[in-house]
């Protein structure tokens, strides 16, 4: 799911779409307006999935895509190498998730840990 919003209108912090990936936005500047054009937003931002910095410029009035972004909670069900099985506590439904190698140590069955769902992706939040 995704909303529609002015550029004038994002934050730092916030989350934005760029290239069909949802970005986390680092840093926003704003030029003034010429004598032959609107003021423009220069837009810094990180994809929150694959982590490539990304930036984007636009009119301050351009419409840009807003994505949402939801912290959910789930419970590991099983561990193979990377891969790491969990179950939504709320909604009961399955799925599988790839983790580093340096966070497989601490998932074991039973064990509750955070995600992130945007766009249909989902992310361990550790």
């Amino acid at each position: 799911m995704k909303e529609q919003t002015e550029t004038g209108k994002l934050k730092e912090g916030r989350y934005v779409v760029v290239d069909d990936e949802p970005c986390k936005i680092l840093g926003i500047a704003t030029s003034k307006p010429g004598k032959h054009g609107a003021a423009k937003a220069r837009i810094d931002v990180v994809g929150i999935f694959d982590g490539q910095k990304r930036s984007i410029v636009q009119p301050v009035s351009a419409k840009v895509y807003v994505p949402v972004v939801e912290r959910k909670v789930g419970q590991v069900i099983s561990v193979t190498g990377t891969t790491v099985q969990l179950m939504d506590v709320k909604d009961f439904s399955m799925f599988e998730i790839e983790v580093p190698e340096d966070k497989v140590a601490g998932m074991e069955a039973g064990k509750e840990v955070p995600y992130i769902e945007a766009l249909g992706k989902k992310k361990l939040d550790l």
